[in-house]
């Protein structure tokens, strides 16, 4: 028996079950589920970060996609806060390292 208690995909079980195994898992209430996103949102990171491949990066795409449902924020309202932020800051395209303020 292997433990989680993680977020996973909605066709998880039916992958495990149609493997002849058995597993126990729980619905999530909004602010589990959010939590859970959150945490989420790092693994994939994580796991992106070791191993950098378009799948790793559309995990990551997914979890931010829950989460803006989760959330009730649209993408155009992202978008919209990603460019004022861009606008303002910059955008990360310069490649600039940080390295001491003096």
């Amino acid at each position: 028996m292997i433990l989680y208690d993680k977020l996973i995909r909605d066709k998880i079980p039916e992958i495990i079950n149609s493997k002849g195994k058995n597993y126990a898992i729980r619905i999530a209430g909004d602010l589990e589920y959010k939590d859970m996103l959150r945490k989420k949102l790092l693994e994939e990171a994580e796991e992106f970060q070791d191993g950098p491949c378009r799948e790793e990066l559309a995990d990551v795409l997914e979890v931010f996609y829950a989460i803006l449902q989760a959330e009730g924020y649209t993408l155009d309202e992202v978008e919209c806060a990603r460019q004022k932020k861009a606008d303002e800051r910059g955008a990360f395209n310069k490649k600039i390292i940080l390295e001491k303020v003096y």
